[in-house]
């Protein structure tokens, strides 16, 4: 009970980092919220903006399997990268972050028995930007 009271609270406040990227996202504050994006993704997911952006596509399934994240993080951690994620414009940062994306997804299905109408949907988007 008491490792599933940690988890949630350390999701609530993932949200809440989330939702304050979105926000700076909406007010034009486009670096500031690029900041708290690399300062989340380094403090509560240990990713590097490097290793996101890596085409060694290794390097990032390897730090996500050590890293033993309940499917929690895992799922916050799709939502962090999907909102980074622009299918409309194709890019090497775009092209990057679907592939971890389409890790992340599978590895929720696959190991943690976990699937959802919202990530089946990204997944789709995710895929056709892959194959386009």
């Amino acid at each position: 009970m008491y490792r599933k009271d940690l988890i949630t609270a350390e999701i609530q406040k993932l949200a809440q980092v989330l939702a304050r990227i979105m926000g700076l996202k909406l007010e034009g504050k486009l670096e500031e919220a690029d900041e708290v994006f690399r300062e989340s993704l380094l403090k509560d997911f240990g990713v590097t903006e490097d290793i996101l952006l890596s085409n060694d596509f290794n390097k990032f399934e390897i730090l996500i399997n050590d890293s033993a994240f309940p499917a929690e993080k895992l799922e916050m951690l799709s939502q962090f990268l999907y909102a980074e994620f622009n299918p409309l414009q194709p890019s090497e940062r775009n092209t990057a972050l679907a592939e971890k994306l389409n890790l992340i997804y599978q590895m929720l299905e696959v190991k943690h028995h976990i699937v959802s109408m919202i990530n089946l949907d990204r997944q789709r988007k995710v895929q056709q930007y892959l194959n386009s």
